[in-house]
């Protein structure tokens, strides 16, 4: 009976495994946290680079737009505004965006669909950090040359680039069985502070997109 009872400690300890499982967890989550925080301190600096922005186009292509007919070619078009700000407000935050995906890109879990899960997000965020700021003002006066009827390949391969990518993070029921009590209230301040920055950039991101459609003239 003691040699039985011996035998059962070894599964009471944590295996090489796990412990990595719980460390790799622990790492991806404090990393998400930081990004979080850095997604709210950086919305102002994304806002000024925006409204930058907007200041420039209206010096080099005021009304660009104007007579524009609201048509499936004009969302297009105005979807590339989307892409623009995305661009101005993504890149803002390129620092801590890729902070995040060097520290999570060293991470390894023994079920490799975490693994996989955690870069693949990562790189989307860095993605979306690193797309390359659109050509409004020489997209629409091509489009507008066509007699607005003929998007410019450069403008479709943009809205069609941006809207491809789409950050999922790694599901709390895949990370739930290696989260200490600790790594859970962590992600949880994460989810909070992350709707934070999801409402201001809907709130904010309508005004921004507003603002850009009218100093073009180009319809929603």
């Amino acid at each position: 009976m003691i040699a039985a009872a011996l035998a059962a400690v070894p599964a009471l300890v944590p295996t090489p495994a796990a412990a990595s499982d719980a460390s790799a967890t622990h790492a991806y989550i404090q990393a998400d946290f930081a990004l979080a925080r850095a997604g709210v301190a950086g919305v102002g600096r994304a806002q000024a680079r925006i409204h930058a922005y907007n200041k420039e186009l209206a010096k080099q292509c005021p009304s660009i737009a104007h007579g524009a007919p609201q048509t499936e070619a004009g969302q297009t078009m105005s979807a590339e505004v989307v892409d623009a700000l995305w661009s101005l407000a993504y890149g803002a935050n390129a620092a801590p965006i890729n902070t995040f995906l060097a520290k999570v890109s060293r991470l390894h879990w023994s079920n490799h669909a975490i693994t996989r899960a955690a870069v693949r997000f990562a790189r989307s965020w860095h993605e979306l950090a690193t797309l390359p700021l659109p050509p409004l003002c020489a997209d629409i006066t091509a489009w507008k040359a066509s007699g607005f009827q003929t998007i410019p390949p450069s403008a479709l391969s943009a809205v069609e680039r941006a809207e491809s990518i789409k950050p999922k993070p790694v599901s709390a029921r895949m990370l739930a069985p290696f989260a200490s009590a600790a790594d859970r209230r962590t992600l949880a301040r994460a989810a909070r502070l992350e709707q934070r920055v999801g409402e201001s950039e809907f709130e904010l991101g309508q005004d921004d997109w507003l603002e850009v459609l009218d100093t073009l003239e180009l319809p929603q």
